[in-house]
């Protein structure tokens, strides 16, 4: 059996809405309250944020708060490295907003900088943006372009300034390694919610995305195995859950819902099945928003994934 490390991040700096920083919290009254000791199994490792940076004026328009986020990819990049390599356990990160799992593939790269890395990204959205393309300049819509080193300028709408340019350069550089991963080791799932700048990425590298309804007609079992056929030549695989995968009437205390999302048990089974595969060496969960569901139900249902997607990783079936 694995032995698995619990990465905790209460960072919510790439977010437009607040209130993900109290997600791992409400992970675990989920727990108590499904009376599960989960929490109480697994070693956890707490990385410190940044999140005081909210209560300061923006300096950065199109990368807002990306001092901070550099500084937060810095840490969990050598957190997850550390776990991987030199206390050869299983990390799961457990986050905030999404722009973290930028850093959480760094931290992948760094422990195994000649492996060829798979990712599995389950959200509604592509993440793909850049301060060149971004509308909101919110950087939960960017760690994929941070690990893939993409600018996207042919798509460019925004002007950034050269300190803009500076750090947003330094952020896709975060381990010393660009890119990180490449466009044919990318499969999202239930990406629906997109802005043209990403749908002419995701056209151009012909990127693989499998909808919820494909996964409702075709069921879990065969879209798992044709996805991890696909990703076969790589050495590792990691996998990106956002809790807004799922559909608006499950994920109410999230910031960014989208119609004809995933069912729970769609993703507690989808989840379970990818995680078996051995070359699946890390998950993520992120964006639990218990500020926006007055029961955590939420975080109830996302608990619930993450343990069945623990049990099956790990083999541990107690």
């Amino acid at each position: 059996m694995k032995k698995a490390k619990l990465v905790l991040l209460r960072s919510e700096l790439g977010a437009g809405t607040r209130g993900a920083s109290m997600g791992v919290d409400a992970l675990k009254i989920a727990a108590i309250d499904l009376k599960s000791d989960y929490f109480r199994k697994y070693e956890e490792v707490e990385i410190s944020d940044e999140n005081w940076l909210l209560l300061e004026n923006v300096k950065f328009k199109y990368a807002k708060r990306i001092r901070g986020i550099i500084k937060i990819y810095e840490r969990l990049s050598k957190s997850v490295c550390r776990i991987m390599k030199k206390q050869a356990a299983y990390p799961i990160v457990l986050s905030g907003d999404h722009s973290t799992a930028g850093g959480t593939i760094a931290g992948i790269k760094n422990a195994y900088p000649d492996d060829r890395l798979g990712v599995i990204w389950i959200d509604a959205h592509a993440d793909l943006h850049s301060p060149y393309t971004t509308p909101s300049g919110n950087m939960h819509g960017m760690p994929l372009a941070t690990a893939l080193g993409e600018d996207n300028l042919d798509m460019k709408s925004n002007d950034i300034d050269d300190k803009t340019i500076e750090l947003w350069n330094k952020l896709k550089n975060s381990g010393g390694i660009t890119p990180k991963i490449e466009y044919r080791d990318l499969v999202y799932i239930g990406v629906r919610d997109t802005e043209e700048q990403e749908d002419y990425l995701i056209e151009k590298h012909k990127v693989k995305n499998i909808s919820t309804k494909e996964l409702r007609t075709r069921g879990v079992e065969e879209i798992v195995a044709e996805v991890l056929g696909y990703l076969d030549h790589c050495d590792r695989i990691y996998i990106s859950f956002d809790v807004d995968s799922l559909d608006p009437r499950i994920s109410v205390g999230t910031g960014t819902p989208v119609p004809n999302g995933l069912r729970a048990k769609e993703a507690r089974d989808l989840m379970s099945q990818l995680v078996k595969s051995p070359k699946v060496c890390c998950f993520e969960i992120v964006e639990i928003n218990p500020t926006l569901d007055t029961e955590n139900s939420m975080a109830e249902t996302a608990f619930k994934i993450l343990e069945a997607a623990t049990n099956a990783a790990l083999n541990d079936e107690d």
